[in-house]
């Protein structure tokens, strides 16, 4: 019989059955624990896919990637392009108002508003979801002032409004945490491999 090696993980277990927890808390919920999801499984997905492009996780990009073409195919949705789209958002949104002049703002503002509605079609909603998550994930102020106000008018119920803030809060959260943790993880095995510790 041939051993299967495991790879151990750097962190350790335990803190990876919470991170594996925190991740259904975050996606699918754990039954009679989790606080109910206002946006729909796809709707996250799609927000966290845009935190992997932006945060550029090859991992998470991947893992989310998958999850999305599943959703997609067991509603029957029709094809889209949403990659390639989601590249684009993630370029619109790596222009941070401190950068860009006023003149340059206003003209931002505009283009953003064209092509929000382009993915409004789509997906009614997620442009502004996804600003507002990636504002969230920098702390940029204007982003995130610009995103809820869309929000504000989409879901005019506020404790509608309540939960979807909650939930791309929490997927910015986890996203945060996992991008690091993912793309940080082979160069701290190499680091560690060349002392001799193998994880």
């Amino acid at each position: 019989m041939t051993a299967r090696a495991v790879r151990e993980s750097i962190q350790g277990q335990p803190f990876n059955d919470v991170l594996n927890e925190l991740h259904a808390h975050t996606f699918s919920g754990c039954p009679g624990e989790s606080d109910p999801f206002t946006l729909g499984e796809l709707e996250r997905e799609y927000i966290a896919y845009a935190l992997a492009l932006y945060y550029q996780c090859d991992h998470c990009q991947m893992y989310h990637g998958r999850v999305i073409d599943r959703l997609r195919g067991k509603a029957g949705l029709p094809d889209w392009p949403w990659q390639a789209e989601f590249v684009k958002v993630v370029l619109f949104l790596r222009t941070a108002r401190a950068g860009v002049s006023a003149q340059e703002w206003t003209g931002w503002l505009e283009s953003w508003r064209r092509f929000a509605d382009r993915i409004h079609h789509r997906h009614p909603g997620l442009a502004c979801a996804t600003a507002y998550a990636v504002g969230i994930a920098r702390a940029d102020e204007p982003l995130m002032d610009m995103a809820f106000e869309s929000l504000k008018d989409r879901y005019p119920d506020p404790s509608f409004l309540l939960g979807v803030v909650r939930d791309i809060d929490r997927v910015v959260v986890f996203m945060k945490a996992a991008t690091s943790k993912n793309r940080t993880d082979p160069i701290v095995r190499r680091q560690l491999g060349a002392c001799g510790v193998r994880v």
